[in-house]
């Protein structure tokens, strides 16, 4: 026991500091005899119930990736007996691949599609797949302006750069946002995602709905706006704005923090323009509406919200999971895992990652529903 306490604790240190890389990690098998009895035991150090053996395959969304080489790190030091590979391909390529029969669980920072659904019950025989809210945060705008370390953005603005229709970082509409700083000449270099993106998907819905108009596109996974410059992944966008003077993109606060980058603060109508921070997006995840029906428990958001502290630009990462007819050889330790990271232990590791935990009555559902997983 002293032994897998001391496992704990490095695993703990190690996955706080884990940044990249695919994750290939030795975790979880029912020969860990921490107590318990029958197919698996719970490893009291890191309150885990270790259950199944074999390799776990998931991809999808990177919005979640630091949160996952978190989850996984801890598992792998609380269990031993499954390998957990999770590829952070971005949500689009991660639902493909789920529908493909390829892997245990995607993550997406969108829910399913209907016609996603319907495709789904091939994979899963006799069910069909569900959205799992897992992972919520506030997506940031970051930028590099010289000289300006406090900038003020509104929808119908942050619409129009993003569109092409704004260039300059003195712009008359930044100007009257920001009335004591002292804006550059300079030009805007906007960056966007290059692949299909729950993160975009997120991003775009905000702009359509809280501009007034002044977003034209629809909201989608792939970006439809005019001009500006594109890179892959949330690392691709956050590194261009950090090595490019005048840059601005969106991308989730983790690698906002990790990179030092500053972000804007969006005015939303309330009384003080909304910082990005974890419990912001806190107070707006926690009023989003249901949306799924039966076990999938998809949620709503209000990207138009000027509730007082409420950031609007905010995403949940969805684990996609078959409800019934998971494989056998992997569904033991897919429902191990999803529960380690829908509970509490689970959640809180997420807040001082840049990620904001699920409120409790969602997380709640979240465990009930993965006990039902067959």
């Amino acid at each position: 026991m002293k032994l897998q306490r001391k496992n704990r604790v490095r695993a703990l240190a190690v996955g706080a500091l884990a940044v990249s890389g695919a994750l290939a990690l030795t975790a979880c098998g029912s020969d860990n005899t921490t107590g318990g009895s029958g197919g698996g035991s719970s490893a009291k150090a890191a309150n885990i119930k270790c259950d199944g053996k074999g390799k776990l395959l998931a991809s999808g969304s990177s919005a979640q990736k630091n949160a996952m080489d978190v989850w996984v790190q801890n598992y792998a030091g609380a269990c031993q007996g499954t390998e957990i590979n999770y590829q952070p391909t971005g949500s689009g390529a991660g639902i493909t691949t789920f529908l493909q029969g390829q892997t245990a669980f995607a993550g997406s920072d969108s829910p399913l599609k209907p016609e996603e659904i319907t495709k789904s019950k091939a994979v899963c025989k006799g069910g069909q797949a569900i959205d799992l809210p897992m992972v919520g945060g506030p997506i940031a705008v970051g930028y590099n302006v010289p000289g300006v370390d406090n900038l003020v953005l509104d929808a119908p603005t942050l619409a129009k750069i993003f569109d092409s229709q704004i260039s300059n970082w003195n712009d008359p509409a930044i100007k009257k946002l920001n009335p004591g700083a002292k804006l550059p000449d300079l030009k805007i270099q906007a960056f966007h995602r290059s692949d299909d993106s729950g993160t975009t998907d997120n991003f775009t819905k905000y702009l359509k709905a809280a501009s007034g108009g002044a977003w034209k596109h629809e909201p989608g996974k792939k970006w439809e706006g005019t001009g500006g410059q594109a890179a892959s992944g949330s690392a691709g966008v956050s590194s261009q704005v950090k090595q490019t003077s005048g840059a601005i993109s969106y991308f989730e606060l983790s690698y906002a923090t990790s990179g030092k980058i500053p972000t804007v603060k969006v005015a939303t109508g309330a009384k003080a323009p909304v910082e990005a921070t974890v419990d912001n997006a806190s107070a707006a995840i926690a009023a989003a509406k249901p949306a799924g029906q039966g076990n999938d428990l998809a949620l709503k958001l209000d990207y138009a919200t000027k509730a007082e502290g409420a950031y609007p630009i905010t995403l949940v990462t969805n684990e996609i999971v078959c409800d019934k007819g998971n494989k056998a050889d992997t569904l033991p330790a897919t429902k191990s895992f999803l529960t380690y990271v829908s509970s509490k232990d689970g959640q809180d590791a997420l807040k001082a990652l840049g990620y904001a935990p699920l409120p409790t009555e969602i997380a709640d559902k979240v465990r009930k529903t993965v006990a039902t997983l067959s």
